[in-house]
């Protein structure tokens, strides 16, 4: 039999050994105004959404800052997966410092690898993968069975990871999200810069979304 017989059979075999139960609607984890108002409810658990940010200083590192205030809010854990060691904490209170776990890299795949670790573990709500200051050439090599193989493993968690990227790479996203602001010199001085950064949905694969808040999560 040709292997391309052989391929389908398989294929048939496994479809009825194992039929796949119909998708449930995806839950969502209520964050921020500026991703909540894109994402019909907030950031979807049980997959990866990606982030771009194709300007210099296009707004992540606020984004950081402000899903931590939210955490804190909440009153749950943050996992932050820091790319390039370039995270700074300056501006955060010890309120919300108690609410982070930051893993700091200087390498691409130091990242993925404290991701399959925290995926696995299931034990955070939001994992963020910072890779934004990490260089193409770094992030090329980065196969896309791992990305692959990440969103399998955040398909068994109530987590919503968060990978934040330069351009386009990660091909398992459910939800491709570009990062945009239009800032100026008057909005640097009303410190409100983050109100003039919005997203635009580029892809989504989900489901109709869970609406699903954290409230006194400990």
């Amino acid at each position: 039999m040709p292997a391309n017989g052989k391929i389908i059979d398989l294929r048939k075999l496994l479809a009825e050994r194992f039929p796949h139960a119909p998708a449930a609607p995806t839950t969502r984890l209520v964050t921020l105004p500026v991703l909540d108002e894109s994402t019909e409810g907030g950031l979807p658990r049980g997959a990866i959404t990606e982030l771009i940010s194709p300007q210099i200083s296009a707004g992540s590192a606020s984004l950081i800052h402000a899903l931590l205030h939210a955490a804190h809010r909440d009153n749950y854990f943050l996992a932050l997966i820091d790319g390039r060691d370039s995270f700074d904490p300056c501006g955060l209170n010890n309120a919300s410092m108690r609410h982070l776990l930051w893993v700091r890299c200087s390498k691409a795949p130091e990242a993925i690898k404290a991701a399959d670790l925290l995926l696995r573990d299931g034990n955070f709500p939001l994992v963020i993968v910072d890779l934004v200051l990490n260089s193409p050439e770094e992030l090329r090599k980065i196969p896309q069975t791992t990305w692959y193989r990440l969103q399998r493993l955040v398909e068994l968690a109530p987590t919503a990871c968060l990978v934040l990227s330069r351009y386009e790479m990660v091909g398992s996203a459910q939800l491709k999200l570009v990062l945009k602001n239009s800032w100026n010199l008057e909005t640097f001085d009303t410190h409100d810069a983050l109100s003039r950064v919005r997203t635009v949905v580029k892809r989504s694969h989900l489901q109709p979304p869970i609406r699903c808040e954290l409230s006194g999560v400990s």
